[in-house]
């Protein structure tokens, strides 16, 4: 029941099913388990006195006088003024002419909306209207806000929402009752239920918790059963020489540091070990974990075998294959790195591919289509992938599938800072090597925290950049209350930066819903140096190696996680220029302000993460950014690290007492960690 395609809804056609599609819902039970991305809290009205620009506020009054229509550029406006005892506010609303008929003055209403700035006085746009009585109804409940995308909007995905759980087939019960009664959790089909429709914060969080704990549950004993059917495997690429891999290292123009030497000696030996090599290596973006992969590929070369670096996008695969043919010329190391991307021309693609197959390429980067692309390697020994939570198991697999001599070494890379508590639990299959130093020339990044009434010297200081010849970042503020999308968002920002920096400053946007193509291309271009600034969603966080870019400039910074906010300070200060990040709190908060003046403070993200693992708890899942690790829907290693810790101990005992889930009490489980492990294979991270 719960697999029927989502068309099978009422009001649900082939189109708007299309649009359902494009947030990867096919089924009835995709939507039940698409979880709200925040709440909207129908809280108590405030006076107008008390309102702050930027935030969403009820508000109760009367109209002074019936609402004027004006027409502005094509264009219909609705205006009107309401009063109450501590001053009046202007209310908005555009091409909704009928407002005007419906609102009638000395009658009382109550005004929802966002509260805004603007010539100098406090204005509230598109408000929705209610009666007190209707106001009252709503007062203090929760309204699950979605994901959206263009033509979707929150009421059709809320509607469509409410009619699944009416026709939903319940599921079995799979937690074993005592686990379920020993950690307080709510039942399943109850947690479904009340995490789109809480009655109220404690509901919530009472279903959350439950839905969290199961990912985390599924998601552990998924990695321990299939780390125990793999074990220790032997390799049948082990290292012998190491001359060639010496030689560069020794020849390079800085010494490394001691923290990547420690890593480099941990590498060099897990490939002459004989068994084959399952390595994480953590660091900072800038702490040279780039070349130790470079070693590491010119080591399997050395000994014959090929070696493959696959990255997140087409744009960082090019500069790593040119970074690596240039350093090889300069320091006269014969092995020929070859490129493989999905958008090379055919022709490109079967000269790449030969010499592959001939071993005339010793080492291959690329993205996906390293997997995805017919490619016959000759002796794949090592397999690095960037960025490791991009790639799954599956895909892991598939790679070292490709390789004739048996299973290569795998190495994967992650500049997202995990506490070391956290990271063996979750790569507990998986050796760990931490680069926890800069090289000794980084100039550490200037910090600042400041106002939303910083803008306007914000903005010069970015012009005063772009004038020395360098880049900047700006990241959107995140969008969560309103039924905006994110690409909206993007735009209206990029048109407010072109009417404020100078004209020839070239400003481009970059945001998730465009295509792969386009946003290769605007990336590249920023690469380049063709684009001065770039107005971003948070898809900037990996992919593109910009050394010139020396401003990032994030709104709404109170939104995003600590460590999550860091990585994207690490997308400037790679280059030789002073880099600085503006961090722009749009909050009114204290607690806010101190959780952000710990990274005006540090830019050591081992130091921030643990400080963010402090800081974070239940209630932050209203304030907070999920970290995205991992691609949990709910569960976030910050905010639930507790939860992550109990159910990692719950595992371990549940796999001393019965292995392989044979016992009658886990025939449930077993069944549901079968279902899991089956669509979710390629996202584990082995």
């Amino acid at each position: 029941m719960n697999g029927q395609p989502i068309e099978e809804l009422k009001g649900i056609g082939e189109k708007t099913g299309k649009l359902f599609r494009k947030l990867g819902i096919e089924t009835v039970l995709d939507l039940l388990q698409y979880y709200p991305r925040s709440y909207d809290v129908f809280h108590a009205p405030v006076p107008v006195g008390q309102l702050k620009a930027q935030s969403i506020y009820a508000v109760a009054g009367v109209l002074l006088k019936p609402a004027d229509l004006i027409r502005i550029n094509g264009m219909q406006l609705v205006t009107a003024t309401i009063k109450d005892l501590t001053g009046s506010l202007q209310l908005s609303w555009y091409n909704m002419p009928y407002i005007r008929s419906s609102l009638k003055s000395g009658i009382p209403y109550i005004f929802r909306g966002r509260v805004v700035q603007k010539h100098g006085r406090l204005s509230m746009e598109q408000p929705e209207i209610y009666t007190p009585e209707e106001y009252e109804a709503l007062s203090s409940s929760l309204r699950p806000v979605y994901g959206q995308t263009k033509g979707l909007g929150n009421k059709m995905i809320a509607k469509a929402v409410s009619q699944a759980l009416t026709i939903r087939q319940l599921e079995r019960e799979y937690l074993p009752e005592d686990l379920r009664k020993k950690h307080q959790l709510a039942e399943y089909n109850f947690a479904v239920r009340h995490i789109h429709y809480p009655e109220d914060e404690n509901q919530l969080l009472f279903a959350r918790k439950r839905l969290v704990f199961d990912e985390f549950f599924l998601f552990l004993i998924g990695i321990r059963r299939l780390k125990e059917k793999r074990g220790d495997q032997k390799s049948l690429f082990s290292m012998a020489s190491c001359q060639e891999a010496g030689k560069l290292k020794d020849s390079l123009p800085y010494r490394l540091t001691d923290a990547q030497q420690r890593t480099w000696d941990e590498v060099k030996a897990d490939m002459q070990s004989g068994l084959a090599m399952n390595r994480l290596i953590q660091g900072d973006v800038g702490s040279g974990k780039t070349i130790i992969a470079i070693l590491a590929l010119v080591l399997a070369a050395e000994n014959g075998y090929q070696g493959a670096l696959m990255v997140p996008t087409e744009v960082l695969a090019k500069q790593h294959y040119e970074a690596m043919v240039s350093l090889f010329w300069q320091h006269g190391i014969s092995k020929n790195p070859v490129l493989v991307t999905g958008s090379m021309t055919a022709k490109e693609k079967r000269l790449a591919y030969e010499s592959i197959e001939r071993h005339e390429a010793d080492i291959i980067i690329g993205t996906h289509a390293l997997i995805q692309e017919k490619i016959s390697y000759d002796q794949l020994a090592l397999v690095i992938t960037d960025e490791q939570h991009r790639f799954g198991v599956g895909q892991r697999e598939a790679l070292g599938a490709k390789s004739s001599g048996g299973i290569p070494h795998v190495m994967v890379m992650s500049a997202t800072p995990i506490p070391r508590t956290l990271a063996i639990i979750l790569y507990g299959d998986l050796d760990i090597s931490v680069i926890d130093q800069l090289p000794a020339n980084r100039l550490p990044i200037k910090n600042c925290v400041v106002g939303t009434d910083y803008r306007k010297r914000a903005y010069d200081f970015i012009a005063k950049q772009v004038a020395k010849g360098r880049q900047v970042y700006v990241i959107c503020p995140m969008v969560e209350e309103s039924e905006m999308i994110e690409a909206e968002n993007v735009l209206d920002y990029t048109k407010i930066l072109k009417k404020e920096l100078p004209s020839a400053i070239q400003v481009e946007y970059l945001h998730g819903k465009m295509k792969g193509k386009e946003k290769n291309q605007v990336m590249e271009r920023f690469a380049m140096g063709e684009i001065q600034v770039l107005v971003s969603t948070t898809v900037i966080e990996v992919g593109v190696n910009v050394p010139n870019a020396t401003v990032i400039m994030i709104e709404n910074a109170e939104r995003f996680g600590l460590a999550q906010l860091h990585q994207l300070r690490g997308r400037v200060g790679r280059g030789e220029h002073q880099s600085y990040c503006i961090m722009v709190n749009g909050s009114e908060d204290g607690d806010i302000s101190k959780r952000l003046e710990i990274l005006n403070h540090s830019n050591d993200g081992f130091y921030i993460a643990s400080e963010d693992l402090k800081l974070r708890g239940p209630g932050d899942i209203f304030g907070i950014r999920q970290s995205g690790e991992l691609e949990f829907k709910l569960a976030d290693i910050f905010t639930d690290a507790n939860i992550l810790k109990t159910v990692s101990e719950e595992v371990k005992q549940l796999l001393e007492q019965d292995p392989e889930l044979e016992m009658e009490e886990h025939q449930e489980l077993k069944k549901r960690l079968e279902e899991y492990l089956q669509s979710h294979y390629d996202k584990l991270n082995l």
